[in-house]
């Protein structure tokens, strides 16, 4: 989905989304179940009980995603409340797996540094206690061994990605056919009068 991808580029994917000034993440919960705006985790922030939209919060430290407090309508039908929940679902699974990434691959670079390092016969930091690097040709050694280790890894999330996909798709599909018979019902009702 469109949505996710620029989640993951950090920037809002369309007008209807509000940046938040804190970090925050998705949930649903007991406020959630009332109708009311769902809070980020731990920080006790919520968007303006006014407002009409979903809230992106700034990157997450670990997985680098940007998370969505989703708009909840005070009369949400069961249809809209799959579509919410399954964007719900799709953002976890997404926040889950690129901590996860993030973390194996932070460690198994300072790993590779520190291993390169010490066959060369230097330390972590040297005598002036700036951290030690390698060059570029060495680090490319790690990049294409590190992707080529968890490619089975990347093909797998990349196939659960688009199922996740699919299916909200379908679902604003069907959200929005449903919104268009009961605004036409509306408008019929509204007109006979």
């Amino acid at each position: 989905m469109a949505a996710a991808r620029a989640l993951r580029g950090g920037g809002c994917c369309c007008h209807r989304h509000r940046c938040l000034l804190s970090s925050s993440s998705a949930g649903g919960g007991p406020a959630a179940e009332r109708g009311e705006r769902q809070e980020s985790a731990g920080l006790g922030f919520s968007p303006p009980a006014h407002s009409r939209n979903d809230w992106i919060g700034p990157p997450d430290k670990h997985s680098n995603l940007r998370p969505v407090i989703f708009y909840v309508p005070p009369e949400e039908s069961p249809l809209e409340r799959r579509l919410r929940e399954a964007r719900q679902e799709a953002q976890a699974c997404d926040q889950r797996f690129w901590a996860r990434h993030n973390r194996t691959f932070r460690q198994e670079k300072e790993e590779f540094i520190y291993s390169r390092l010490k066959a060369k016969g230097l330390e972590i930091r040297d005598e002036t206690g700036q951290k030690a690097t390698l060059n570029a040709e060495e680090m490319a050694d790690f990049y294409k061994d590190f992707l080529s280790k968890n490619f089975r890894k990347h093909m797998q999330y990349n196939r659960d990605w688009y199922k996740r996909n699919f299916t909200i798709t379908f679902l604003m599909g069907q959200v929005a056919v449903a919104r268009a018979l009961r605004w036409l019902r509306w408008k019929k009702k509204n007109v006979g009068n």
